[in-house]
C-alpha cells in the first residue's frame, strides 16, 4: 500500500471522478516534522473508485505510513484502490530488473510442471532397454541427457502454439499467463513459437537419429493440428479428435521415439516393441489423458464462450471429473498388478505399495474437490500431476 506523505489522494479536490488520470503535483509539506523532499515531483493518478467527490481539505489518516518517494523526476503511475494510492508499474527499470522478470515470464510461459513432468516420465522410459549393469556407462548417460534438448523444446512448441492460438480464451480462464496479461506480447510469443520448433528439429537431425526425427515432426504436426486456427485443424474443438491428440502428445510421442533410440543408437541393439514399452505407453497414456481432462475442468468457461466443445464442455463438470479419476484409478491398479508379477521383491513390494497409496491418496482428494471453485480443481489437478512425477521416477 502506498500513501504520498500526507497527501491522500480521495480527499483532494483535484481527484474528481472515477477512470480518470490526473498529474498531480503535492504542494510542500511535512512528514512527521520532516520536509518532503518530493516537492516539485508529478505523479500520474489513474482513478477506479466509482465516484470520488470534490472536498477542499486534506484529510489525515493515522493508520498510513508515510514515505518519501525518490523517483528521479519521473512520472509514476499510480492506481487508486479503495481510497489508497498503490503502484502499477515497477519503479526499477533497471536491465537486470528487466531481464529478471522477462525470465519469470517464460519460466510460466513453458509451465514448469508440466515440462519436469515430460522429462521424468521420458528419462525412466529411456531407461527400459537396459539389459545389464554393464550398460549403464557415462558414455550411456551423456548419450540419455542429448535427445532431452528436443524434447524440452518440443515441449515449449507445444504450449506455445497453444497460448498463442488461444490468447482470447486465456483472458477468460488464465489472465495472469504472460500472453493473456500482456507482459509478451504476441510478436514475442509468435518468435518463441518459431524458435522452439526450429531448434527442436534442428536438435534431433544432429543426433542423426531417425527415430527422434520422425517423432519432433509428428509432435509438431499433431501440436499445430490440435491449436493453430488454420482450415481444417483446430482440432481441440472436437472431442474425439482432440482426445486423439492427447494420446500421441501425452502418451505415444514422448514415450516411443525416445526408446527406440536409446535401443538403436545408444545400445546398438535392433529396434523391437517389448513388453515394458507396451506397458509403459499405456500407462502414461492412460494418466495424461486423465490429467489432460481434469487440465480442461479450470478453462470450461472461457471454452464455452469461445465455442469449443471439449469434453467438459459436452458433458459437464462432474462427469469428466470422475471419468479422470476412474482413470487414474485403472492406471494405478494396472500398476499394482504389473508390480506384483515381477520377480524381484524389491520392485514388487515398492510397486505395489507405492501405488495403491497413491490410489488411496487419489481418492480421498477426489471427494474433497469442489468443482464450482476452480482453485479446488486446479489444487487437485497439481496433486494428480505430482503424483504422475512420482510414477515415472
Amino acid at each position: 500500500m502506498l500513501a504520498f506523505s500526507s497527501f491522500s489522494p480521495k480527499y483532494h479536490p483535484y481527484v474528481q471522478h472515477s477512470r480518470c488520470v490526473k498529474t498531480y503535483q503535492p504542494p510542500v509539506t511535512h512528514i512527521h516534522g520532516v520536509l518532503n523532499r518530493n516537492q516539485g515531483k508529478k505523479y500520474a493518478i489513474k482513478c477506479s473508485e466509482n465516484s470520488f467527490y470534490p472536498t477542499n481539505r486534506i484529510t489525515e489518516r493515522n493508520d498510513v505510513v508515510c514515505k518519501p518517494f525518490n523517483n528521479n523526476d519521473r512520472v509514476t503511475a499510480v492506481t487508486l484502490q479503495d481510497g489508497y494510492a498503490s503502484k502499477s508499474e515497477d519503479e526499477d527499470g533497471s536491465p537486470k530488473n528487466v531481464f529478471l522478470k522477462n525470465l519469470n515470464a517464460l519460466y510460466r510461459f513453458m509451465y514448469p510442471y508440466a515440462c519436469f513432468g515430460v522429462l521424468m516420465a521420458t528419462t525412466s522410459n529411456s531407461l527400459l532397454p537396459v539389459e545389464k549393469l554393464a550398460d549403464l556407462t557415462p558414455t550411456f548417460f551423456i548419450g540419455l541427457l542429448k535427445p532431452l534438448v528436443p524434447l524440452v523444446l518440443m515441449h515449449i512448441y507445444g504450449v506455445a502454439v497453444n497460448q498463442v492460438a488461444d490468447v482470447e480464451i486465456d483472458k477468460v480462464n488464465k489472465p495472469y499467463m504472460p500472453l493473456a496479461s500482456g507482459e509478451f506480447s504476441m510478436e514475442t510469443g509468435i518468435a518463441i513459437t518459431w524458435i522452439s520448433a526450429l531448434m527442436s528439429l534442428a536438435s534431433a537431425i544432429m543426433l542423426q537419429s531417425p527415430p527422434l526425427v520422425l517423432g519432433v515432426i509428428a509432435w509438431l504436426f499433431i501440436s499445430t493440428a490440435y491449436s493453430a486456427q488454420l482450415p481444417f485443424l483446430r482440432w481441440k474443438g472436437n472431442s474425439f479428435l482432440a482426445a486423439v491428440c492427447m494420446v500421441f502428445m501425452c502418451g505415444l510421442l514422448p514415450q516411443v521415439p525416445f526408446f527406440f533410440h536409446v535401443q538403436k543408437y545408444l545400445l546398438g541393439r535392433p529396434m523391437e516393441i517389448t513388453k515394458p514399452l507396451m506397458f509403459a505407453s499405456a500407462f502414461m497414456t492412460c494418466l495424461s489423458v486423465a490429467i489432460a481432462f481434469v487440465k480442461d475442468l479450470h478453462d470450461v468457461e472461457g471454452d464455452r464462450e469461445h465455442g469449443i466443445q471439449t469434453l467438459s464442455v459436452m458433458l459437464g463438470k462432474e462427469k469428466v471429473f470422475w471419468l479422470s479419476v476412474y482413470m487414474l484409478s485403472t492406471a494405478y491398479g494396472a500398476a499394482v498388478l504389473a508390480g506384483a508379477s515381477s520377480s524381484f521383491l524389491l520392485s514388487k513390494l515398492v510397486t505395489i505399495i507405492g501405488h495403491a497409496t497413491l490410489l488411496l491418496f487419489l481418492w480421498h482428494r477426489a471427494r474433497n474437490v469442489d468443482l464450482s471453485n476452480n482453485e479446488s480443481i486446479f489444487s487437485f489437478y497439481m496433486f494428480i500431476w505430482q503424483a504422475s512425477e512420482i510414477n515415472s521416477s
